[in-house]
Order: C-alpha cells, then sequence, then structure tokens
C-alpha cells in the first residue's frame, strides 16, 4: 500500500493525516493521485445535501483594518462602494428573496473592525425580524466581537458566527497588522463558550507556500469549524495585492485537496472567486472536496449563479438544501 493509500484508510478510519504528510504531498508533484485520495475521503464522508447560504452585505467600506486584500479597508483606493447600516426592513428583504432562491441560511454582514453597543442593538433588531419573516438560519459576520455582545446576538436569535481565520497563523501579521490571530481566536472560543456554530475558513492565492496552506488547514482543524469557507483571491486593483497573478487551478484543486485530508468531515465552501472559475473547474472543485456554497451577491466580487450552483451539486450527486418547486 502506497503512503497516499495508507493516508487515505487512516482518514476514512478516523485518524488523521500529519503536517508532515500533507506537505510532502504538496510537493510530491502527484496532483491527480492527490486530488484522487481527497475526492476518496470527500466520498467517504460526503452529506446527504451541499449546503448553500447567502450573504447581506449590511454596511459596506470606510473599514478601519489594513488587510491587504480586502477593497473595503479605508486604508486602500479601490473605489469600493460605501454606506451605513441598511437597515432592519432591508435585511427582511434580503434574507426573503435568498430564502425564494432556495438557500438555507443567511449572513449579515458588516465591514469595520468590530461593532458598537448602539450598532450590535440595530443588527439584534434585524435578527429578531428576520427570524420572524423567514424561515432560514441566522449567521453574521460581525469582525471581533465581545462575549457580552455574542450573548445578545445569541438572545435575539443568532445561532452561526462567522470569523476567519484568513491564512496561516504565522503569516496574517504579514498581511494584516490592525488586528491578530489572537483576537480572532477570542471571538471564536467565546462564541462556542455560549453554544455558537462557528464558520471559519479564509483565502488561498495570497502567496502562501506549501508548508502555510498546512499550517492554515490544521489551524482550522484545532478550532473545528461547522463550515470552512474558502476564498480563492480575486485580485483588487488599489490593494496591496492588486497586481497579484491568478492562481492556477491545479493550485486550487491542490489547496482544496489538502484542505479535504485536514479536515474531512467539514463543508468546504465556495466564497469569493468562485465566479472567476470555468464551470468546469468547479465541478473539479467539488469532485475533490467542495461541498457547500455561497450562493448569490457577495460584498465586492461577483457571487455565484442560484440556478448554475444548484445544477453544479446535484450534477454531482447531492440534494440542494432548499429547492424550488
Amino acid at each position: 500500500m502506497s503512503m497516499l493509500e495508507n493516508i487515505v484508510e487512516r482518514i476514512k478510519a478516523g485518524g488523521d493525516i500529519t503536517p508532515e504528510e500533507a506537505v510532502s504531498l504538496l510537493k510530491g508533484g502527484e496532483q491527480e493521485a492527490l486530488h484522487e485520495a481527497a475526492h476518496a475521503v470527500t466520498e467517504h464522508f460526503k452529506p446527504d445535501h451541499f449546503d448553500f447560504c447567502a450573504i447581506i452585505n449590511a454596511r459596506s467600506g470606510r473599514c478601519s483594518e489594513n488587510c491587504k486584500w480586502c477593497a473595503q479597508s479605508a486604508h486602500w483606493s479601490t473605489g469600493c462602494e460605501t454606506y451605513g447600516w441598511i437597515g432592519t426592513e432591508t435585511c427582511v428583504a434580503e434574507a426573503q428573496k435568498a430564502e425564494a432562491n432556495g438557500v438555507g441560511r443567511i449572513a449579515i454582514v458588516t465591514a469595520g473592525r468590530g461593532q458598537s453597543p448602539a450598532q450590535v442593538d440595530e443588527i439584534c433588531a434585524a435578527l429578531r425580524a428576520m427570524r420572524a419573516g423567514c424561515g432560514l438560519s441566522l449567521c453574521a459576520s460581525l469582525g471581533l466581537v465581545s462575549r457580552d455582545d455574542l450573548k445578545k446576538l445569541w438572545d435575539a436569535g443568532l445561532r452561526r458566527i462567522h470569523c476567519n481565520m484568513e491564512t496561516a497563523p504565522s503569516r496574517f501579521k504579514t498581511l494584516c497588522t490592525t488586528h491578530t490571530v489572537e483576537e480572532k481566536l477570542a471571538t471564536i472560543r467565546a462564541a462556542r463558550e455560549l453554544g455558537f456554530e462557528v464558520c471559519s475558513g479564509g483565502i488561498i492565492g495570497m502567496g502562501e507556500t506549501d508548508e502555510e496552506l498546512v499550517e492554515f488547514g490544521f489551524a482550522l482543524k484545532e478550532i473545528g469549524p461547522d463550515s470552512i469557507p474558502v476564498n480563492i483571491l480575486h485580485a483588487i486593483p488599489g490593494t496591496p495585492l492588486g497586481d497579484s497573478p491568478r492562481l492556477p487551478i491545479g493550485r486550487i484543486l491542490d489547496a482544496v485537496a489538502i484542505l479535504r485530508l485536514i479536515n474531512p468531515k467539514t463543508p468546504l465552501r465556495f466564497a469569493g472567486g468562485r465566479r472567476d472559475l470555468t464551470d468546469e473547474e468547479a465541478a473539479r472543485c467539488v469532485y475533490v472536496g467542495m461541498n457547500a456554497g455561497i450562493q448569490g451577491p457577495l460584498l465586492t466580487t461577483p457571487g455565484s449563479d442560484y440556478a448554475d450552483d444548484r445544477q453544479l451539486a446535484k450534477n454531482a450527486g447531492y440534494a440542494v438544501t432548499r429547492s424550488l418547486a
């Protein structure tokens, strides 16, 4: 039995790949074998449904943080659309629209390091109205959130919190200096203690090495998220990463494969950069390990089409979470 076959059988039996093995697979030059191994693990733990969610860009731009990839940072000149809180009625309307398009979860997303007390109250009011006005599960991506504010959000009906690790912890400080990995982990730990589900992933294509990609995968494994959004860098002119080349599809598939082998049961979710893929490339990502997605409009980059991605999931043998009549 080859090393790769041994790893696959170990993972299927409930064991783990090691960091050293994962790095060796990335450097081994046998891409097709790596992708097939990840496919075997994906099929073994395959859920019945391809989980779809949607997001609401509820406050855009003018962010104080200096994340080098982000169009919404006030540190860069990107021409990003900027606006304040969109209001409860708009949140409810967007949730109802997403529900009509067959998704099962909606997330309120706000630009900024965190939320003021008044902003938390606004979000809580929107969450209560969304609970009353639609049947979707509720998520939010609100930056760094204190335990007290998380408790208020829980009481308003929020059950999942999103806080991306973004990249390998050792690399993060080269991409953002206005907040830290430890601050992210503090939000995630507090959310876990209160009973929240956690959505945490990041961005591939920001110059990470093989070792850093593996480090990123194991950092996520330690968190144990309920969902891992996988963004593929869509370079935004005006940001420090604005001239980054498009990540080759082979590297994208390698990253999906390694994330799947390290996190065999966790949904890997198409996020930013999905629309930069051809349908054939996206289908290959699903084959290797992607089994969830964000549908509809994203934040500052194009989102996926509702009907196209439902068909993509069906073609791979998944049911969709909610299907249209």
